[in-house]
């Protein structure tokens, strides 16, 4: 057992070494500390779900989409899922050589119900190294239009449970910005994002809004809350979704009209399909 408290007393030291959350002489700095905490919370979220997607169908899949380091991936095996042969997590990652690493981590420590594939968005989506429906997709710290992609993914994948923690949303606020003239003369409403820095957090907020929209009008029951908080980090907020079927029509009426009122109907296509 560890001697640090924070660390869960069933969690391989190995894994943490290995992931430089702890020190190879096992100590662990405030910084990793954060981290771990953060996928700590995050697992708390996450373990039921595991659960109930088991003793439904007594298998499991996961993507986590985007996966990096794999730092979620592997603490959500290692915690949960090592003794149970019909579950499988997949760490999809568009950087060779962070899946290379993932690879031969997961050799070194026996978890052979992990995959690590170099794939992109559209390509993770057609794959044969991917099964056609995979039951929970999860995407941390996914910056900018990657949580969409994600969604994305979800979707085509027809996921029962969506978890994402999205950061660094510029997309819409570039948007707001470019228009922010053109604006003023159709709604009394541009004041929400008139001074650059209400633009910046109003297209953050506005952002996580229309996926919510997204995700409701394809048949998920939304709920969104803080990860952990705020003096551990700004980019907080936590989707978490769960498929209970059935087109939304007032979500997608919802997100159409909040598109056309603040002129932003240019991403029709990205938050609408």
């Amino acid at each position: 057992m560890s001697l640090i408290p924070e660390i869960k007393p069933q969690q391989s030291i190995e894994l943490l070494k290995e992931l430089h959350i702890l020190t190879r002489d096992g100590k662990i700095n405030q910084d990793t500390r954060r981290k771990l905490k953060q996928v700590y919370h995050l697992y708390q979220f996450i373990e039921p779900l595991m659960a109930d997607v088991l003793a439904s169908k007594g298998s499991l899949t996961l993507a986590d989409h985007g996966a990096g380091k794999s730092y979620l991936g592997f603490i959500l095996y290692d915690l949960f899922l090592k003794d149970k042969a019909a579950a499988h997590v997949y760490g999809v990652e568009t950087r060779q050589e962070l899946v290379n690493k993932s690879v031969d981590l997961a050799q070194r420590l026996g978890f052979a119900g992990m995959s690590f594939l170099n794939l992109s968005v559209e390509q993770s989506i057609t794959s044969d190294e991917l099964p056609a429906q995979v039951d929970i997709i999860t995407a941390l710290h996914a910056c900018n239009t990657a949580t969409d992609d994600a969604i994305r993914f979800a979707l085509a994948k027809d996921a029962k449970y969506i978890v994402l923690v999205p950061c660094c949303q510029a997309e819409v606020a570039a948007v707001l910005r470019q228009k922010k003239n053109e604006t003023f003369g159709k709604t009394p409403l541009s004041e929400l994002w008139r001074h650059p820095i209400h633009t910046r957090e109003f297209g953050s907020q506005l952002t996580n809004v229309l996926r919510c929209l997204q995700l409701e009008a394809r048949g998920y029951q939304v709920t969104v809350t803080e990860l952990v908080g705020w003096e551990h980090s700004m980019k907080n907020e936590l989707i978490i979704a769960k498929k209970v079927g059935g087109a939304k029509k007032s979500a997608r009426e919802r997100q159409e009209s909040i598109l056309r009122e603040l002129n932003l109907e240019e991403l029709r296509e990205r938050f609408a399909y």
